[in-house]
Formats: C-alpha cells, structure tokens, sequence
C-alpha cells in the first residue's frame, strides 16, 4: 500500500518512506550545519561532496556514511544527491557499516560498490518503479530487511513509529519490562542514538506521512506531535539543515511505503 503527493509534473525531488527507512533523490540542497537522528548514507550522484564534523577535520567523497548525533555540515558540488536514511542499530545499519573501506567510525567513506551505487542511483526519481528502488537499497545497505539485533529495541523502535500520541520512555520501557534507566541504555547501546533523538525522528516520519496525504504544514506538525509549525521547521532544519518548506519547494513527491518490508523486497 502506498501513498504520495506531487508538487509537480516534472521529476524534482522524491522521498521514499518506510518503518525503518527514509531515502531522498533530487537536487543538491544548500544544506546548513546539522546532526541527524539516525545513520545517513549519502551519495553523491554526478559529483563528489564534503563533509566537514564540528568536531574537526573532513571528508571528500562520493559516497559516505554519517553516524546519528554527528553534528556536520555537508557541501554538495554537483547537481544531484541523495541521502539513505537507516533506523540506528537495524540489521540495515550494521551490514551497510562494513560495506565502506575508508574513513573513520563517525563518518565512513568510499563504499565497496560505489561505480553500482552511483550509477543506480542516477536514474532514482518518483517514476522509478519500487521494486527498482528497493534493489537500490539492498546493494547500499547489503541486507533486505531493517530487522535489529536486539528484540525489545525493534519493538520499541517500531512502537515509536506506529505511535499515534506523544510516548515517553517511562511506559514503554513498562511495557518491555524494563526499568526505564535500563531501557534508556539499552536503546542507546543498541541503536547509536538517544531515545530522545529517535522519538524525534519518528514524530518526523509523522509529519511526512500527513504531507503525503496532501496537508498543508500546520496539520502536519499536528500530526507528528509537534507543538507548532515553527517548532517542526526548527526541529527540521537542526536534524536535516534545511526547513520544510525548502524541501517542499523541490517539486517535491513523498510515496510512503507499506510499514511491511516484504512488500518491497
């Protein structure tokens, strides 16, 4: 099953959600300093890019993959990028980390099969057929599914994303029958990233699916339990260096995908 919205007749930008996935192809986006919520593959697919840490030093590459919580900036020097986005601590994470020769544990560079990556990915838009898409995907990541290591962290990764209300920690780690300090270190050494960090990235998952469905921003931020537009413009721009609406000014097409990975692969 799957859902989408069309900004425009012409091929711009496309967005492609899953449970435990999120995967952009468009236009390099002059993107500001931020730091994502989750691992970010990103591909340069007609030029190389940089990424520059906060913390020093810095990257030329094609392709790369920027660990969660890793503040950057990234500089795009072509026309085309895209961004593969993977749920911290998924099998999808872990096998996608070994595929990268280079690099150091925060930002890994120059993937194994970087000329099949590229070329596939030049020919990603809203019109590529989702079988297509999703064989993208599999050679990036090298794994099918999004399936964690860890039981309790993919059931309470997957209850954040099916979340229709605010969920703090406290009763899900009741539900897992954790103490909820236990589940807090636990979701973090299990996934990279805080539970914090991850809550956000599924209220933004939210907020895209109600786009999909062809609302405006205000019902979106509603959506995805965000107190305003505003606070989901700076919630945004701080994960992805951008706001929403820069995105949305793309020709921008969201599909949202079945929350069941068989479906696509």
């Amino acid at each position: 099953m799957l859902s989408s919205t069309r900004r425009s007749p012409t091929d711009g930008a496309a967005v492609w959600l899953w449970p435990g996935r999120a995967l952009y192809a468009g236009p390099s986006l002059r993107l500001g300093p931020h730091s994502g919520a989750v691992a970010c593959l990103a591909v340069g697919v007609d030029a190389p890019f940089t990424v520059q840490p906060a913390a020093g030093g810095g990257a030329r590459a094609r392709t790369a993959l920027i660990a969660p919580r890793v503040r950057h900036r990234l500089t795009a020097y072509g026309d085309r990028m895209v961004f593969l986005y993977l749920d911290p601590g998924s099998a999808d994470d872990r096998a996608c980390r070994t595929r990268f020769r280079g690099g150091e544990e925060t930002v890994l560079t120059g993937h194994r099969h970087e000329e099949d990556l590229l070329g596939g990915a030049a020919e990603l838009s809203s019109r590529t057929p989702l079988p297509r898409v999703a064989s993208w995907v599999a050679r990036a990541t090298g794994h099918a599914g999004t399936r964690h290591a860890e039981p309790r962290i993919m059931a309470a990764t997957r209850r954040l994303l099916d979340a229709d209300r605010p969920l703090p920690a406290a009763p899900l780690a009741a539900e897992l029958g954790l103490s909820q300090s236990r589940f807090l270190r636990l979701f973090r050494d299990g996934t990279g990233t805080s539970y914090r960090r991850f809550r956000l990235w599924a209220q933004m998952h939210r907020a895209a699916r109600a786009l999909a469905a062809g609302h405006n921003l205000t019902r979106a931020a509603a959506e995805g339990h965000f107190a305003s537009p505003s606070h989901l413009s700076t919630a945004f721009h701080a994960m992805f260096g951008l706001t929403p609406s820069a995105l949305l000014s793309q020709d921008l097409t969201i599909i949202c995908l079945d929350p069941t990975p068989r479906a696509l692969t």
